[in-house]
């Protein structure tokens, strides 16, 4: 599947993508994966990072699990990316959905943020990540991609000087896009 660019715009002198897309495709310095907290990478995004990869991702996973337990909901790990054209995979835990009084919001907000922030700390230009906690997690689409972009602002306030040129959001279904297609307009509105 090729990628399609759907909507591009710049925010702070940086290129936000929204895109629709196979996400291990992408031609970026790292893939963002909606992991769990144990990094074990069966289905999903995850699943199909691991298929495209390759075991040399799982394994990794594995080794950062046994030498740091597991990843906190709303924490990131990193790994390389195997075969796939990124240089890493960073693993974001994203919250299940509980209806929504279970601090979800601020999970989902502090994967997204934690994301972004280790692609700065490694130096990295280029970024593509899923609608994390969307899918087979559960969480809101509408409220999901709100609080992507309201992250995304607040990231870019904080972070005035930073390696990323472009943030790409890159989804495979059409309505996942369509949602991050309209809700956009948090971002380009917001003041940064």
């Amino acid at each position: 599947m090729v990628t399609k660019e759907l909507k591009r715009f710049k925010k702070a002198g940086v290129d936000i993508v929204i895109a629709k897309g196979d996400i291990t495709t992408e031609r970026v310095d790292v893939i963002v994966n909606a992991a769990n907290s144990q990094l074990k990478h069966g289905g999903g995004v995850a699943g199909a990072i691991v298929r495209a990869g390759g075991l040399s991702i799982q394994k990794e996973s594995d080794e950062y699990v046994a030498k740091h337990g597991p990843v906190p909901t709303g924490g990131v790990a990193v790994t390389g990316a195997g075969s796939l054209q990124a240089k890493y995979v960073i693993h974001a835990v994203g919250p299940i959905w509980k209806g929504g009084r279970n601090g979800e919001d601020e999970k989902l907000a502090s994967a997204v943020y934690n994301s972004l922030r280790k692609a700065h700390e490694l130096g990295l230009r280029t970024i593509s990540m899923p609608a994390i906690s969307s899918g087979i997690f559960g969480f809101p689409k509408e409220r999901c991609a709100e609080i992507f972009f309201k992250t995304i602002a607040r990231f870019l306030k904080e972070h005035r000087e930073m390696s990323l040129k472009e943030i790409r959001l890159c989804n495979i279904d059409e309505e996942t896009c369509e949602i991050f297609l309209q809700k956009s307009e948090i971002l380009q509105k917001e003041e940064v």
